[in-house]
Order: C-alpha cells, then sequence, then structure tokens
C-alpha cells in the first residue's frame, strides 16, 4: 500500500507540476509566435503601400523599428494579373527563383483568402486587389520559423529537464513526506499482529474448557445450549484471529520492509488451482451450483504456494457461496503475454457500484446480515488482495446482471 502510496503521490505531483510548466512554455511560445506573426503582416503591409515596393531604405535593411522591439521582414512586391500572370515586380534582397515566385504568386492569386504562408519556401504573402490584377507583397520568413523552431526545442528541453529534475526531488521527498504514514501503517501492523498472538493463548484455553464441559454428561440439556452458543462464538473469534494473523504477515510482505515473509519457490500455478478448485467440488454441490474449469497447463511462476493457494481457495469459495442456485461457476487460468491471468466468474446479482468500490475494505460487507450468516467477516477478500499486491500482481472484480460477477488476478 505505502509503495502505490508513494507512486501516486510522485504521479500526481508531476502531473500537476508538468500542466503548469507545460501552459507556460506554451503560453511564451505563443507571445513569441504572435509577435513575429504580426512584425511579419506589419512588413507585408508596408510592402503593399511603400512606392517602391521594396519596404526597405537606401541600404537594403527593412524600414525602422515596429513597435515590438524588432526590426521589419523584408519585402517583395509583385504585381500580377487575375489569371496569375507576373506583370512585374520590386527590387528585393529576398533570393527567389523565377519558378518558386511564380508557384507563390499562383498560389495566392488562387487562394480565397487574402493572405497565406508557404512552410515550404519559408516565405509569407499578402495581396490587394487592383484594376489590372493583384499587387502581392512577399516576405521571408526563414529567420521568423527559424527562431520559433529553435524556441520550440529549447522549450521541450526546458521541459524535458525541469521533469526529471522534479522527479529526482520528489522521490526523494515522498520518502520523507510519507515517513509519518509508513510509521503509522508499521505500528498499525505490528498491534494487529501482537494482539492476535495475545489473543491465541486465551482463546486456546477457552475453547479446550468449552469442549470439556461439552463432554460432561450431568450438564442440563438448557446449560447445554449456552456453553454450544459459546463454543461457536470462540470459534468464530478464533478464525477472525487467524485471519488478522495473516492479514498482518501479508503487510508485512506488501509494505516491502520484510520480502522475507513471502517464501517463493518455483510454482506450477495450473496444477494449483486445479487442485484448490477440485477442494470445492462437493462444497459447490452442496451450496447448489457446480464448477466448471478452463485452465492452461505448464504455467509456472516464482510465488509463496501457501500464500497464492489461498488466495485462489478464497476466490472460489466466494464465487460458490454468493452464486445463483444451479448456475456454474466459470474458473479460468491463462497465459497472457509474460504473466498468468487467472478469472472466477458466478452467475448472480449485480454488485451495487458504491459496494463495488470497497469491496477489497478491511471489514467491509455490503450484507453484513448475510456475511453474519455465511460466517465471513469481510476480511477475505482484503486478504486476497494482499496476497496478490504482495506477490507484484493486480486484482479487478466487475459484476453485471448479464455476465454476474468476475474476480480477474494478473500474476
Amino acid at each position: 500500500m505505502l509503495k502505490k502510496l508513494r507512486i501516486e503521490f510522485i504521479a500526481i505531483t508531476l502531473i500537476l507540476v508538468g500542466v503548469v510548466l507545460a501552459i507556460t512554455l506554451g503560453m511564451s511560445y505563443y507571445s513569441t509566435y504572435r509577435t513575429q506573426y504580426d512584425i511579419t503582416m506589419e512588413s507585408l503591409e508596408r510592402g503593399l503601400s511603400s512606392e517602391s515596393g521594396t519596404g526597405l531604405s537606401s541600404h537594403g535593411a527593412p524600414d525602422g523599428d515596429n513597435g515590438h522591439g524588432f526590426m521589419g521582414t523584408f519585402t517583395l512586391t509583385v504585381t500580377a494579373s487575375s489569371s496569375g500572370v507576373i506583370l512585374g515586380k520590386s527590387d528585393s534582397p529576398i533570393s527567389i527563383s523565377v519558378d518558386d515566385l511564380a508557384t507563390i504568386v499562383t498560389e495566392a492569386v488562387t487562394s480565397s483568402e487574402d493572405s497565406g504562408t508557404n512552410s515550404e519556401y519559408h516565405l509569407a504573402w499578402l495581396k490587394k486587389t487592383t484594376d489590372t490584377g493583384y499587387v502581392i507583397s512577399i516576405a521571408d520568413t526563414s529567420s521568423r520559423d527559424s527562431a520559433l523552431n529553435h524556441q520550440l526545442v529549447m522549450s521541450i528541453a526546458i521541459f524535458a529537464a525541469a521533469m526529471a529534475a522534479l522527479f529526482v526531488i520528489v522521490w526523494f521527498l515522498s520518502s520523507w513526506a510519507l515517513e509519518p504514514v509508513k510509521d503509522a501503517w508499521e505500528r498499525q501492523r505490528r498491534f494487529i499482529s501482537d494482539a492476535s498472538h495475545e489473543l491465541k493463548t486465551p482463546l486456546a484455553v477457552i475453547i479446550a474448557n468449552i469442549q470439556i464441559l461439552q463432554k460432561d454428561r450431568g450438564i442440563p440439556e438448557q446449560s447445554m445450549h449456552w456453553i454450544d452458543s459459546t463454543a461457536d462464538e470462540a470459534d468464530h473469534m478464533k478464525s477472525l484471529v487467524e485471519e488478522l494473523l495473516v492479514l498482518a504477515r501479508t503487510d508485512e510482505a506488501t509494505s516491502g520492509t520484510a520480502q522475507s515473509a513471502l517464501i517463493r519457490e518455483d510454482l506450477d500455478l495450473s496444477e494449483l488451482v486445479d487442485e484448490s478448485v477440485l477442494e470445492f467440488d462437493a462444497v459447490a454441490f452442496e451450496r447448489g451450483c457446480s464448477i466448471d474449469t478452463d485452465i492452461e497447463e505448464g504455467i509456472h511462476l516464482s510465488a509463496d504456494k501457501s500464500q497464492i493457494a489461498r488466495a485462489v481457495r478464497t476466490l472460489v469459495d466466494n464465487a460458490t457461496k454468493y452464486a445463483t442456485k444451479g448456475t456454474t461457476v466459470k474458473v479460468t487460468l491463462k497465459r497472457v503475454g509474460k504473466r498468468a491471468k487467472l478469472t472466477v466468474n458466478n452467475a448472480s446479482a449485480a454488485i451495487d457500484p458504491e459496494d463495488l468500490d470497497h469491496i477489497f475494505d478491511r471489514f467491509y460487507r455490503s450484507d453484513k446480515a448475510r456475511a453474519r450468516e455465511t460466517g465471513g467477516f469481510g476480511l477475505g477478500l482484503a486478504i486476497c488482495k494482499g496476497i496478490v499486491e504482495a506477490h507484484d500482481g493486480e486484482i479487478s472484480v466487475t459484476s453485471s446482471d448479464e455476465d454476474g460477477t468476475t474476480f480477474t488476478v494478473l500474476l
């Protein structure tokens, strides 16, 4: 859980800062683009209005400051007929071949817009209609395009470098920030483990004494009824303590503080699932349903056999317990890429979406009356999830009236 919490903390921080940084860099780029665009348009308009048509001073430099803090752009003015034939052009430092100029003029004449840009030639144009055809002002945008491309590359580089540096910083800070949570989690786990251990001994004494009383034939039948009731509750409490101990060990493995809590070995998962399902054939029959399996052979993984077996049995037990009578529980095991995929499906009424969001929570029971009747504590699926995550796996559940309830495990 702590590992997942740390990853979520890092991801949320990176996303939030990344969005702010991207917006900032994007606004800066857009501001530069608009400034350069306005400079180009001003130069084109001067080219149209200039008597010489060049928009240049006698030294061949762009006319004066345009109010943006930048000098203007070199322009070339062309007169053309309505059919696109070039009638004349002004002198200009812009280097362009006759064929390329004809292409730009044709593009401008045939366009329904008054202005446009040709990225291939790095030229922008602005046209004005006259009695004989068009006057077209053409500006060289190579410097503008180069500056914008340079800023784009620099923005991407700054973003990547900033995110990489932020990731390193947040990675170390997250460990420090989550230290109180880690300590609280560890104290809770230790308390559950210690309390469960402390309860085992007196519970064992209580159960032993009750068993002795149950064998005493001299106790009145009415009193024996209360003794039997106490025995049931003691057994109930014993099961709860055992599950709490399992949960504590699972937490220990999941937290990463003690991976030795898992006894990994080469496990034939196909054989284990088959054997676990076989154990529930009679149970399923008693509960009014049946079990159908589709298990791919030869699926192996490195895992704790007893833990994985417990998780599989929990899912199959849960499926048969809540399956509609007369239906079939389907257990499937397949290899998907490098992972094993286990699905357990039963035909049952759809679980309420609100309950579905909490189905793996500890002590959560959607139907408390039924859970008490079936002897549940609301820990089985929580333990199952802990076991799966301790093995770096994933577990999920879907439920609908049409498809029933399906638990999916990826290991």
